[in-house]
């Protein structure tokens, strides 16, 4: 587990875009889109129809890694309203199973404002609780600080003569942007002037690699500190503490 402290809270990172919440036992997730397959294959865009199935798996492991007792989903759970009734069985199967074993907490994103707990689970606009606020999208005039999704951030770096993009969280004084947990989502570029009015300044890109947090001022610029390599790849570091 990596540290992130946000909020004078302390969080770990247990995935590259996952969350632990200690103090609640919790696990925080964020853009399932679930069933994003199925919607594009009804649009005729044919994709392999188990990202839900993976999606739900990897929360599973995580939740048997963590021992993880409460479920906060940040919204965009589905990745249309129609996406809950239209769960592929086997991941209803799994979804049932966990959200009858766990406090399971799902929170409207703009992508599912209709989901009804179908499969169980407690349906909230959002949560507020222990000082912050947990919601889909950002508010720049948010009165807690809060947690949220909804952009799906990536860091995009040219490292060694190619580029490269990982999942990242996005972090300022009263924001913590989350990354897409879905197994089909896409990414929006941490500089993305976006997320840049909504987190305001200064502001950090954190990627959770094995043993530490690697952290990047935004707006970033590309003049490396030094190197480090995880597995094959290789990033510049930052070396700032949590």
């Amino acid at each position: 587990m990596v540290p992130l402290l946000f909020a004078n809270h302390r969080f770990d990172i247990v995935a590259p875009a996952a969350l632990y919440w200690p103090a609640k036992n919790a696990l925080l997730v964020a853009d399932l889109h679930l069933e994003k397959a199925s919607f594009y294959a009804r649009q005729g865009q044919m994709l392999p129809p188990y990202d839900s199935q993976a999606t739900l798996a990897e929360l599973a492991d995580l939740v048997g890694a963590t021992g993880a007792t409460t479920i906060f989903c940040l919204g965009d759970n589905y990745h249309d309203d129609e996406g809950e009734a239209r769960l592929e069985p086997e991941a209803a199967r799994q979804l049932a199973a966990m959200t009858g074993a766990l406090e399971w907490i799902w929170i409207t994103g703009n992508h599912d404002r209709d989901v009804a707990g179908l499969w169980g689970g407690c349906v909230v606009d959002e949560w507020t609780g222990e000082g912050l606020a947990l919601r889909h999208q950002a508010s720049a005039n948010s009165l807690l600080p809060e947690i949220s999704g909804h952009y799906h951030p990536k860091f995009r770096i040219a490292v060694r003569g190619r580029h490269v993009a990982r999942r990242c969280f996005v972090k300022g004084r009263q924001h913590l942007i989350m990354p897409a947990f879905g197994a089909l989502t896409g990414g929006m570029a941490a500089q993305d002037p976006a997320i840049e009015a909504c987190v305001g300044g200064p502001a950090e890109a954190i990627i959770g690699l094995a043993k530490k947090p690697v952290r990047f001022p935004l707006p970033f610029s590309e003049s490396p500190i030094d190197f480090i390599d995880e597995g094959q790849l290789a990033l510049p570091l930052a070396t700032s503490g949590c």
